[in-house]
């Protein structure tokens, strides 16, 4: 069975509200709410949701399109950068190591002991697979702006040292890069964070 991610974008100020550990069901509470209306109808076709009733200043549900929900594709991603980036530019390998790091890779260097201001906002919460802070999020879609234009760079190494891998497909691999930058930059554009929940 295989694990989904869910991508939620949502306002942080509204979350603190809560005492922390109460901070994470507050929101999965109000995505739950049949109010909101999303469990009453197939997926976008532009991959946002936004709720109905009580909750619908508060978040927005991101669905990548063509991953029905799984967090594979994610995750593959992450395995294609690892075979690919010692053979990349310097400088696009550190902007991509620091966006996906951010995102849904552990990097060369995870270390799952250090501070992590988004993980530090849900504390002792299980199933997130990503948390961002407003803060965070600004910084991600920088780096995001700054390696968009030099993509076409790692297409090469990619498709050398990347067969193997189920995930292979460079196109694939930037279309959902592509999809993060949109999450980024509406997350951005409101002043919220990010918070990918695993079902």
């Amino acid at each position: 069975m295989g694990v989904d991610l869910n991508t939620l974008i949502a306002d942080w100020s509204w979350l603190a509200e809560a005492p922390p550990r109460e901070r994470l069901p507050r929101l999965r509470d109000a995505w739950y709410d049949e109010a909101t209306g999303l469990w009453d109808h197939d997926g976008p076709d532009d991959g946002w949701e936004w709720p109905r009733g009580p909750h619908s200043t508060h978040f927005g549900v991101y669905e990548f399109p063509g991953t029905m929900g799984s967090y594979k594709p994610h995750f593959w991603a992450g395995q294609l950068w690892e075979k690919a980036r010692d053979h990349v530019d310097t400088a696009v390998r550190a902007e991509l190591d620091t966006l996906l790091g951010g995102l849904f890779w552990d990097g060369p260097d995870y270390d799952d002991e250090g501070p992590d201001e988004g993980r530090d906002f849900f504390p002792g919460s299980h199933g997130l697979l990503v948390a961002e802070s407003p803060e965070g999020v600004r910084e991600l879609l920088a780096t995001w702006e700054r390696v968009r234009p030099r993509l076409d760079e790692l297409r090469a190494p990619f498709d050398e040292h990347s067969m193997e891998f189920r995930f292979s497909d460079f196109d694939s691999f930037v279309r959902l890069l592509a999809d993060w930058g949109d999450v980024l930059a509406e997350a951005a554009r409101r002043g919220w964070g990010i918070a990918g929940l695993s079902e």
